[in-house]
């Protein structure tokens, strides 16, 4: 184990201690200068690892124009009156919204220390189509799923839609329906700041975490097949992992990577974009009529300034790399 990691896990002890101190009013400051205990217990493996990730395709490998999505419907019903033979009427029907997300990405969906409350730019939309639905943005409920969950949750029927930076992809879509995307963003690496990585070529021997369901295992295989990559259930687990040294690198989406390296000054976001992935609302096959809907939702925050409301409020510490603005869309009929 280095000397950054020793340190970085030293100071997250203190922190804890500190804050178990102050709770029973007998804390002590130490001076400003005094060096961080010594670490002495290794913290084992999140549950649910997995070192031998087997192989798999990279995103869109095949061409169905994926990000092509239904055209919206001519007028929109009014918020509060849905046709009650509509799906939106079933949702209706049962009181709330049911939304699938988790609270381990940053910035898109998280909870909030203070308050408790799910927040983030994917919880901000989940309630603008609440708001669509019932005229009421409050009528939601959120379900926590992993990434390798989301597919099957809609397929049950567990969720009405899933909000969770979930790509749009050929494979995908062969299961499921999808919006048309809302947010473009870019895979990229997490390493610590002091590592030596600097991109993808770097990355030969190395062993790479990605959450299980995630498109960018299949991306980062295909670009670079020497590393060896680990599996985890949660974006935060793979978080843990780099700060204890039990892996190098964390790939995935530049827009989860960053809310990843806010929590943490020693890692950082490095190397190009590996490719771009177009996030979507995941809607249950057979539900076109949904489909239309979301994305007139869509079409409503677009024009009327939310989607930048949203963005400036939550995702403006991607700078230049979320500054595309809303992405084209393209319909069929």
């Amino acid at each position: 184990m280095n000397t950054n990691t020793i340190r970085r896990r030293s100071t997250v002890f203190g922190i804890l201690t500190a804050a178990a101190l102050i709770l029973t009013g007998c804390v002590t400051f130490p001076a400003p200068d005094a060096p961080p205990p010594t670490a002495t217990a290794i913290t084992p493996m999140p549950a649910g690892v997995q070192t031998n990730v087997p192989l798999e395709p990279p995103p869109n490998a095949e061409s169905c124009n994926a990000t092509e999505s239904l055209r919206p419907p001519a007028r929109m019903p009014a918020p509060g009156r849905m046709p009650p033979r509509s799906s939106m009427g079933e949702i209706v029907a049962h009181g709330r919204l049911i939304v699938g997300l988790d609270i381990g990405s940053n910035l898109f969906s998280f909870r909030d220390p203070m308050s408790g409350d799910i927040k983030g730019f994917d919880v901000d939309l989940a309630r603008e189509i609440t708001r669509a639905i019932f005229n009421d943005p409050g009528r939601v409920e959120f379900r926590v799923l992993s990434s390798a969950e989301r597919i099957e949750a809609l397929k049950t029927g567990a969720v009405d839609v899933v909000v969770k930076t979930m790509s749009i992809t050929c494979e995908r879509l062969r299961e499921v329906s999808f919006s048309s995307p809302y947010y473009v963003a870019s895979q990229r690496i997490l390493a610590l700041k002091e590592s030596g990585i600097t991109g993808p070529e770097k990355l030969a021997g190395k062993r790479v975490c990605s959450a299980r369901g995630a498109t960018s295992i299949g991306r980062i295989q295909s670009i670079q097949p020497r590393a060896h990559l680990i599996s985890t259930t949660t974006w935060a687990d793979c978080l843990v992992l780099l700060q204890q040294g039990q892996v190098d690198a964390v790939t995935t989406d530049d827009a989860i990577l960053a809310g990843l390296a806010a929590q943490d000054p020693w890692v950082q976001v490095v190397g190009p974009s590996l490719g771009e992935e177009y996030y979507g609302v995941g809607i249950p096959h057979g539900k076109d009529d949904l489909v239309r809907f979301v994305n007139g939702v869509l079409e409503r925050i677009r024009a009327d300034g939310t989607w930048w409301r949203m963005y400036n409020q939550w995702l403006t510490v991607l700078g230049d790399s979320g500054g595309y603005g809303p992405p084209l869309v393209t319909y069929r009929d």
